[in-house]
């Protein structure tokens, strides 16, 4: 097979991701904006489940970093609704003791949970909007910044708690993964608003810990879930959907993007860095790869077979980002090959052509199914697997990082 030039060099594969992207904001800013406040989530067919629901931070928060790049495309009608976001952030997540509740509705705060997931996404959404330009977007940025290093931060360790309940008494003696490479990722994008170097040193330690440590101590297996004292905990099993047990493919394709651009953001200091998102990126496609049907496994044991044999969208949208972040970095012919079947099998079995948006998982049979999800995820994961090739390997999409300090 010829790979040259790579799709990402060629104008109309270029102008097909553009459309990608058009197509999954419009399908959002059609149905999902709740004049009451916050997002309608979607139904299988892209329609508004307009009933009052319980809205989880996490969904507010990557609708607002979505439309804040939209915006940054010069897209009309995008500032808006980061507006509309981060209004529901302040008036109905922001809690009294500080700190930004997992789930709300228009009237109470039935889950006052406050986790270090959803202040990851808080970081990100805050970010993301100062990058746009949007007025608000800096006191949302120190407020939560503030909140993250005095509330979650764990020095010694260089990472965060999972979370507490209302008045800030730790939940559970249970640290996460999950959380941390979602804050790193917020934690980049806040050094490139800002310029504080801090939030850089804060992904570097994150990093060091989850991954140059305990990934590559056990074989660059990703270890999702670790006791108090951070040592791996092998037979935690949670729920589905955040917590799901054993090893999660996508998360190690997620982490291979970041290192890549944590790399590149930090000035190439974290000399480590490309061979761990290299050996991540192997371990993942290796072990998690469907080789018979296409996708991407969701879990597998610490033996390395597969446990939840469902294909999901989001691992397929890490691996075209976490591929193309390699093949920029190497130029080495193997990512663009891993970049092209990702697209094949996410064209041909996600992309959901009737209704819009993307079905969120296929079963065994190949057909869309669902159960941890249901209806159209939100388009964090979808809408950056068209962005992040458009750009260069410099940082995030949309990336003008200052030189880092220190």
């Amino acid at each position: 097979m010829t790979l040259a030039p790579r799709w990402t060099d060629r104008p109309d594969h270029r102008q097909w991701l553009a459309r990608e992207a058009d197509d999954l904001l419009r399908l959002f800013e059609t149905e999902s904006i709740d004049p009451e406040g916050g997002f309608f989530p979607l139904d299988a067919q892209g329609r508004a489940i307009r009933e009052e629901s319980l809205r989880e931070i996490h969904v507010t928060t990557r609708m607002v970093h979505c439309y804040a790049l939209a915006a940054q495309m010069g897209r009309p009608g995008a500032m808006t609704i980061v507006d509309h976001g981060l209004r529901f952030l302040r008036e109905r997540h922001r809690q009294p003791n500080g700190g930004y509740a997992w789930g709300v509705t228009s009237r109470d705060v039935p889950d006052p949970r406050l986790t270090g997931y959803g202040h990851a996404f808080v970081l990100l959404a805050a970010a993301s909007a100062k990058k746009a330009g949007h007025p608000d977007a800096q006191g949302l940025l120190d407020d939560v910044t503030r909140v993250i290093r005095d509330r979650f931060w764990e020095k010694d360790a260089g990472a965060i708690r999972e979370g507490f309940d209302a008045e800030w008494r730790e939940i559970e003696p249970y640290r996460g993964q999950n959380c941390n490479m979602h804050l790193t990722e917020a934690l980049m994008a806040a050094f490139e608003a800002t310029g504080d170097a801090e939030h850089l040193r804060m992904a570097e330690r994150i990093a060091e810990l989850i991954v140059n440590r305990r990934a590559r101590e056990n074989g660059w297996r990703l270890a999702e879930h670790f006791h108090a004292d951070w040592s791996v905990d092998h037979g935690y099993d949670g729920d589905p959907m955040f917590r799901p047990a054993g090893l999660t493919p996508g998360h190690s394709l997620e982490w291979a993007r970041l290192l890549v651009q944590l790399h590149e953001t930090g000035g190439r200091r974290l000399d480590w860095a490309p061979e761990a998102a290299r050996a991540l990126f192997e371990r993942a496609v290796t072990d998690g790869w469907d080789r018979e049907k296409g996708g991407l496994y969701y879990t597998l044991g610490w033996d390395d077979r597969p446990a939840i044999a469902e294909r999901y969208w989001w691992p397929v949208c890490e691996g075209i980002g976490a591929a193309h972040a390699l093949s920029e970095l190497d130029g080495d012919p193997v990512y663009e090959e891993w970049y092209r079947r990702f697209w094949d099998f996410a064209a041909l079995h996600l992309i959901d052509r009737e209704h819009g948006g993307w079905h969120p998982q296929i079963d065994a049979d190949g057909r869309p199914s669902s159960d941890p999800f249901f209806g159209k995820p939100d388009l964090y994961h979808a809408l950056q697997a068209c962005i992040i090739p458009l750009h260069p390997l410099t940082g995030s999409p949309f990336a003008q990082p200052p030189k880092p300090a220190g």
